[in-house]
């Protein structure tokens, strides 16, 4: 495929399990880049990772053998490509730490809250099976959660949308210990 260069829009990486369950590594925004999308880029680490777009997207596919050519004669572009391989790879061990040792509820919280952000609203249009995607979980898993977070007061959820109510209960809930 090759190296993405994101111009506009939002990327989602993701992996699939044999069962088909997804589970989001990282998003990409304007002027983000994407090394795993570029095949033989990183000859040791052997995962397939799928890229989608979010919303829409512009971008450029810059072939794997020009990104390495340049890298290979750029100290700078070489220093930059370590520098993002880090932080993508300190961003997949930070989300499998969630995975392993955060409860659910509060990884809904959480992922609920960063949502908002993203999107700048409090009325998310997002379906629960969506979120178990980003969540690496069952459908079944996060309609139960938001119905506990419902019963609580921090979220009304209807058809194929999620209402923040109480944020503040919600950011509580994400950075308990």
């Amino acid at each position: 495929m090759g190296l993405l260069a994101v111009i506009s829009g939002r990327l989602r990486a993701y992996i699939l399990s044999e069962e088909g369950r997804e589970l989001t590594l990282y998003r990409l925004f304007e002027r983000d880049i994407c090394l795993f999308s570029a095949s033989c880029m990183m000859q040791s680490i052997q995962f397939d990772i799928t890229i989608e777009a979010e919303k829409d997207t512009e971008l450029w596919v810059i072939p794997t053998e020009i990104y390495k050519d340049v890298m290979n004669r750029s100290a700078a572009l070489a220093n930059y490509t370590s520098q993002l391989m880090a932080t993508r790879f300190s961003e997949v061990m930070w989300l499998i730490e969630q995975i392993m040792w955060k409860r659910q509820d509060k990884r809904l919280a959480d992922f609920l809250l960063n949502e908002s952000k993203l999107e700048n609203t409090t009325v998310l249009k997002i379906t629960h099976d969506r979120i178990a995607s980003h969540l690496g979980t069952m459908r079944e898993v996060v309609t139960r959660m938001l119905r506990y977070l419902q019963s609580e007061g921090m979220v009304r959820v209807s058809r194929g949308t999620v209402e923040l109510t109480d944020l503040d209960k919600l950011r509580k809930l994400a950075e308990e210990d």
